[in-house]
């Protein structure tokens, strides 16, 4: 659960409900990795999903990608728009864990969480 009054949580629309599970089954698993690893540490979407793990195809992340190929957008703005969108349902994920509370703050215009132990 996020802690404070920041609770704002918009959906993400184009794939089945099916896919939305499986793309927030695969977000709290990373969620939970980097807990374990990095207790103490903020985290964003860019941490879990961004850098080296850049390439989402084979992940349930990819219909987010191609749904904005298949809105017309190149690969960059397709990226760029799949990053916001995972974004969004990372923190859906994360106000509704209710095992682990979490901080929130942003920082130029990126949200970050850390788990509060």
């Amino acid at each position: 659960m996020i802690l404070g009054n920041e609770t704002t949580i918009r959906n993400v629309s184009g794939f089945s409900t099916e896919e939305l599970k499986g793309i927030m089954d695969f977000l709290q698993g990373a969620v939970y990795c980097w807990c374990k690893n990095r207790p103490d540490e903020w985290f964003s979407i860019r941490n879990l999903m961004g850098g080296e793990n850049f390439n989402w195809n084979g992940t349930p992340l990819q219909v987010l990608y191609d749904k904005h190929i298949n809105r017309g957008l190149d690969d960059g703005e397709a990226n760029n728009a799949a990053g916001k969108d995972c974004g969004w349902i990372l923190k859906r994920v994360i106000h509704g864990d209710e095992n682990r509370d979490f901080e929130t703050k942003t920082e130029s215009l990126v949200r970050h969480y850390k788990w509060v132990a």
